[in-house]
């Protein structure tokens, strides 16, 4: 009889074990690679237009974007200030406070896979009612002492312990995703903040040219009224102009300092504590030639929102089959052994011993529909989240497509524009010599210096796109962090806990 009941445990526990290999749920899928082997609908894209006098950017196919291409623009403060950010900036503290988050939390799942153990000792002295054995003398007092070990498990047979485990590893690989986003985006930022920074101090020295030539032109004016060749008309509308171009100085003055007060922010420093910046201008940072391309079907591995949008992806498949899993049954197997006594002395003799096993087996039966209700619900998130990861897809190749036509068209903009400011000061040279022999009128100076004005305005602003540009080639296409390149370190040990306190 021992020996039936012994197979009966072997074969069980077996039969365990082999349900144990079991998932329940959908196998994950990846998502097809994109049906498109270039980026824009007409011919392929080599690099900007040749320009007489212009740099000129050209693409390499093919090539990985590097971890650290803030480096091509070969700027030691440029370098500085990304490294600072990436190191001080709390937004990037908070993303990586999410990822570790997210990893014990994956840690704290796996747990489920083990045995629980857990050990429990008690000492009680009890005195029961003398109603409870229907006597009228006080009962008498005793003391009850307890120790001993229970152990459960659950056993993995549909496979729900390793679903919610591997939703927890996809919510960690999100949280790393987001946190290599969010640094790529950071980068970005400090360089267009910086950029943007440079082109708007230089929009000052050209505003500041400008007043300076009203200035003078103020003085022409006045001078030929008092010779007769002018009319006071002229001069007021002189003032005004003179008035109305050294009004636009402290809006651009006001634009600089929010763009150094951002800076700062992004460098996790407080606006007073970044007093100034090097006066650079973009002959200090140089301009890439050689852009890199990836190919289309890596660019949704190496751009970190779609892989964020895949691992949500992941998570949302597991619930499904968690969905599914729970319309199974729940088998949970529990064992103690300890020693149970009213004395200390007697506590450990073969009497006090006491033990227990038990296996539990749950089955739903009638849920009114809710489990069904549930699944249905778990493979409308995953629809969703799905469409959610194809408009991702689609946005990070409109993006791509946008800034590669963008750059092939910036150096036209720029050497025409640079051009036309050439041609401008030509003209306003001219027209001032012209005008002080008395050749031509005060309009005829007027327009040629808001032309001037304007042009240097144009050319600045041109230069700019062409560095905004290119670092949103570098953003659009990943910025070069591989999958898994973030991990959840001890970076963040030096950040405030919570501690109790005394």
């Amino acid at each position: 009889m021992s020996r039936t009941r012994s197979f009966g445990w072997i074969f069980g526990g077996g039969g365990l074990l082999l349900l144990s290999g079991c998932t329940i749920g959908p196998r994950f899928q990846r998502p097809a690679p994109p049906p498109v082997n270039r980026y824009t609908a007409s011919s392929a894209i080599s690099g900007s237009h040749r320009y007489p006098g212009i740099a000129r950017q050209t693409f390499i196919h093919g090539k990985a974007v590097g971890s650290r291409w803030w480096h091509q623009f070969r700027n030691n403060d440029l370098n500085a200030w990304v490294r600072e950010a990436l190191a001080n900036n709390p937004g990037l503290h908070s993303a990586t406070a999410i990822l570790l988050e997210a990893h014990y939390a994956l840690r704290a799942d796996q747990g489920i896979f083990f045995p629980q153990i857990s050990l429990g000792l008690s000492g009680e002295r009890n005195r029961s009612s003398g109603a409870t054995s229907g006597g009228v003398f006080s009962p008498p007092l005793f003391n009850l002492y307890n120790g001993g070990v229970s152990v459960s498990y659950y056993p993995d047979i549909f496979g729900l312990n390793r679903l919610l485990t591997n939703q927890a590893r996809a919510q960690e690989a999100v949280a790393r995703d987001e946190l290599d986003a969010a640094r790529l985006t950071l980068e970005g930022d400090v360089l267009d903040t910086v950029f943007n920074w440079v082109a708007l101090n230089r929009e000052i020295q050209a505003q500041e040219r400008s007043i300076s030539d009203q200035h003078e032109l103020l003085t022409l004016v006045e001078k030929s009224y008092r010779l007769g060749a002018d009319s006071l008309l002229d001069v007021e509308n002189q003032k005004s102009t003179l008035a109305s171009a050294e009004a636009v100085l402290p809006p651009l003055e006001i634009d600089r300092a929010d763009e150094s007060h951002l800076l700062a922010i992004y460098l996790g420093r407080f606006p007073a504590q970044l007093a100034h910046l090097p006066n650079t201008g973009f002959r200090g940072i140089r301009l890439p030639r050689h852009l890199p391309l990836v190919l289309p079907s890596r660019l949704i591995l190496t751009r970190p929102d779609i892989r964020a949008a895949e691992a949500q992806l992941v998570a949302a498949n597991a619930q499904v089959g968690q969905a599914v899993a729970r319309m199974y049954p729940l088998i949970e197997l529990t064992g103690s052994a300890g020693v149970e006594s009213n004395h200390w002395s007697e506590l450990f003799l073969s009497a006090s011993r006491i033990w227990n096993i038990a296996a539990a087996l749950t089955l739903p039966i009638f849920e009114g529909g809710t489990l069904v209700a549930e699944k249905d619900e778990a493979e409308a998130s995953y629809r969703s989240l799905f469409a959610n990861y194809e408009s991702t897809v689609l946005d990070a190749f409109g993006q791509v497509a946008n800034v590669l036509r963008a750059i092939e068209h910036d150096s036209t903009t720029y050497g025409a524009d640079r051009r036309a400011l050439q041609a401008a000061r030509r003209a306003f040279a001219l027209v001032h010599v012209e005008y002080v022999e008395g050749a031509v009128d005060y309009l005829s100076v007027l327009t040629t210096e808001t032309q001037l004005e304007q042009a240097r305005i144009a050319e600045i602003r041109a230069h700019l796109q062409r560095y905004t540009d290119t670092v949103a080639l570098y953003v659009a296409l990943g910025g070069g962090r591989l999958p898994g390149s973030s991990s959840p370190a001890s970076s963040l040990n030096h950040q405030p806990v919570p501690r109790d306190t005394p």
